[in-house]
Parts: structure tokens; sequence; C-alpha cells
């Protein structure tokens, strides 16, 4: 695991999700669904994602449907459970998910 990563508890991560409005915590991972045009719009907004996951060696699961995308964070490297990069994952994908919708 790399230093800069911290395994988060229970209930750091239900007081973190506070401040993620519809992100839930299940199956020892942070989950949200984002709506969009249609699946160009989908894989548009993967597209945008996509360095800000490469240059921090997090790659969430994404689950593409039509104009919808359900993202899963979790580390794998830690075995599958949530750490303070899930959040900062999911707050970037927030912010581009506003920049998107305008």
């Amino acid at each position: 695991m790399r230093p800069d990563i911290r395994i988060l508890s229970e209930e750091e991560i239900k007081e973190k999700l506070k401040d993620f409005p519809e992100w839930k915590f299940e199956n020892d991972k942070i989950s949200k669904e984002f709506k969009f045009e249609d699946f160009m719009d989908c894989l548009a907004f993967i597209v945008r994602l996509a360095p800000f996951c490469e240059m921090n060696d997090h790659h969430p699961d994404v689950h593409v449907f039509y104009s919808k995308i359900l993202f899963e964070l979790q580390r794998f490297d830690v075995g599958g459970k949530v750490t303070d990069m899930d959040f900062k994952t999911a707050e970037e994908i927030e912010r581009l998910y506003k920049i998107q919708k305008g």
C-alpha cells in the first residue's frame, strides 16, 4: 500500500459521507449513480475523469448504462477497503459532474 493512502474506519466513512449527498456505503465501497443525457454524454464524462484516475493511481469501478453511470469506489490493493483516496476521487467526480451539467 502507498504510504499516502489511509484505510478509513466505518465511523470515519459515515462521517465523511455527510459531505457527499447521495453517496452510499455498502459492501466495503462507496457508490453513487449519476444521470446524463445519453450514452455519448456518459462516455465523455468518463474520458474527462480518466486523467485524474490515472494520475492518482485510483481507478473506480464504472458501470455505464445508456444515460447513467454508477461509480463504486474502494482500494483493491488494501483488501477492498474504503480509503481517503476514494473520497478524493468522489470529490473529483462531483466537481466534474457539476461542470458538465453547468
